[in-house]
């Protein structure tokens, strides 16, 4: 199995790349590659995974455009949208992790006299991708994450109404972020499924950089790819039989 890994920035590239390092092997990234337009990919080898960890950049867009670069290039089962978020509390303190079983774009539409209009109920397209229901299940109960939305943002919430806007219109959240919408609409355009984790740095809610626990989160994020790698296998292992009887 091949799985492409998406990445905001080094730091987070780095963590995924560190959980996924064999134990024999020197823990220290090698060099990476560069693809067309610049963006970071690098290579982890673990039996029966191949996965590429790529730094596309942050929001979106960003991640779209990186995730459709590297899927021009070669052939994977799966995308992944992995990095740091931040948590809804009290389901996702700073430091725990949250796997998507939705990935919801949570401020792509209109706002309209009664509220936010998403470009669902606008009749403009989608705004939820949702991964394979069993893949989701088995990361989160592998890496005691909590199984929940992850939304969706372009710009990250930093105020007690915003955080209380946002859990009212999805009141199962469990996390926020910027990429993974952006990963997923990539992915759906290569017909490809999507996972997405995020391990928690923050509350969402009111501003505050002291309360951050960034190195936690990466840790964290380290640690759930430790022991992700076998359920990505015994996945792809059961979606390429699938795929073969149906074929």
């Amino acid at each position: 199995m091949r799985a492409l890994i998406v990445t905001a920035v080094a730091a987070e590239a780095d963590s995924v790349a560190a959980g996924l390092t064999p134990p024999h092997q020197d823990p220290v990234t090698p060099e990476p590659r560069t693809l067309p337009g610049g963006y970071r990919i690098s290579r982890r080898d673990l039996p029966g995974l191949a996965a590429d960890v790529l730094v596309g950049g942050v929001g979106p867009a960003a991640a779209a455009a990186a995730t459709a670069t590297a899927l021009a290039l070669a052939d994977y089962s799966l995308v992944t949208s992995a990095g740091i978020g931040g948590g809804f509390a009290p389901a996702a303190p700073p430091g725990s992790l949250v796997v998507a079983d939705a990935l919801v774009a949570a401020d792509l539409g209109a706002e309209g006299p009664d509220g936010f209009l998403s470009v669902d109920a606008l009749g403009f397209g989608r705004s939820v991708h949702l991964p394979p229901a069993e893949l989701a299940a088995r990361a989160a109960e592998a890496t005691g994450g909590l199984l929940a939305p992850v939304l969706t943002v372009s710009t990250v919430t930093g105020t007690a109404a915003r955080a209380a806007e946002l859990a009212a219109r999805h009141p199962l959240a469990g996390a926020e972020a910027m990429e993974g919408f952006g990963v997923a609409e990539a992915a759906a355009a290569h017909g490809l499924p999507v996972l997405e984790i995020r391990a928690v740095s923050n509350a969402v809610g009111p501003r505050d950089r002291d309360a951050w626990r960034i190195g936690d989160a990466l840790a964290a994020l380290a640690g759930g790819f430790r022991v992700l790698g076998p359920v990505l296998v015994h996945w792809g292992g059961q979606h390429e039989q699938q795929r073969q009887h149906h074929g």
